[in-house]
């Protein structure tokens, strides 16, 4: 699997297409910065932000296919955003996907 990095626009489209978490808000203003005045320390963080919240999203589509059943769970009905959120942060920190690295290695040479 390739991705293609050309340049800063990516931060703008990324920035754009990321309208309905919670976390957004912080996502975008690490993204809105300029990638040539960016440490590598900053710049995979932004890149593991970015994959923590693609896999957040990944499983919450994931979660819509489950059928429903009749008794519902009010403690995963409340605290169920959250607990995707940490599933995603796991995974990222993991680093088993690796799409956090490979964006980090495109922009890297794109810099």
């Amino acid at each position: 699997m390739n991705f293609a990095i050309g340049n800063d626009s990516v931060f703008t489209t990324a920035s754009s297409s990321l309208n309905t978490s919670n976390n957004t808000g912080k996502l975008e203003a690490k993204l809105n910065g300029n990638i040539k005045d960016s440490s590598d320390k900053e710049l995979m963080d932004v890149c593991k932000s970015f994959e923590s919240y693609f896999v957040e999203q990944v499983f919450k589509e994931m979660k819509k296919t489950v059928p429903k059943n009749e008794e519902s769970n009010e403690y995963l009905d409340y605290f169920g955003d959250r607990l995707y959120q940490e599933y995603a942060g796991e995974v990222t920190e993991s680093g088993d996907l690796g799409i956090a690295q490979m964006l980090y290695e495109s922009m890297k040479r794109n810099k």
